[in-house]
């Protein structure tokens, strides 16, 4: 009798030879469990074809697709936190910074806090005197030069009131 999915050989005289000429029983017990695995594997493989009804081309090409919405699933996500991880990076410089000028301003007020100094910085910046002294105020020549010629930025100021000005400016 010959097995199961596997087609009878017949001889020049027409009869099956499987039945004369019989393999010893081991032979037969590993010929079909390799032609066993054999088949699992190929039905898995064309299972999953026949159940999605693909070819291997359209196999790849939902595998390209799904491979696609999961890298623009993370882009944007990926994205906003390298996005947040540099604006903290200058948030902490600028931080710093502020850090900085606070303890300088904090020495500052130190400084300040001494009667000394606001007496040297009232004489300095606001000109002051104390009674019984006599202010002198040395002036230059490069200062006189300076007041006399008007600085190229400045425009002279008109002289009459804007109605006046323009007024000129129409009758000419």
């Amino acid at each position: 009798m010959a097995e199961r999915g596997r087609p009878r050989r017949r001889s020049t005289g027409g009869r099956a030879q499987g039945s004369s000429s019989r393999r010893p029983e081991r032979a037969r017990r590993e010929g079909r469990r390799a032609r066993l695995r054999r088949g699992l594997s190929a039905k898995r493989a064309s299972g999953a074809a026949k159940v999605l009804g693909l070819s291997n081309t359209r196999r790849a090409a939902v595998v390209a697709i799904v491979l696609c919405a999961l890298a623009f699933t993370i882009a944007v996500p990926l994205r906003t936190y390298l996005t947040q991880r540099s604006e903290v990076a200058v948030q902490e410089q600028r931080m710093a910074e502020l850090q900085r000028e606070v303890a300088r301003l904090e020495a500052r007020k130190a400084e300040l806090s001494d009667p000394a100094e606001i007496q040297a910085e009232a004489r300095r910046r606001l000109r002051f005197v104390m009674p019984g002294e006599t202010p002198f105020m040395v002036q230059l020549p490069e200062d006189e030069q300076r007041a006399q010629q008007p600085d190229g930025g400045q425009q002279p100021t008109p002289k009459g009131t804007w109605y006046e000005r323009l007024w000129d400016s129409v009758s000419g």
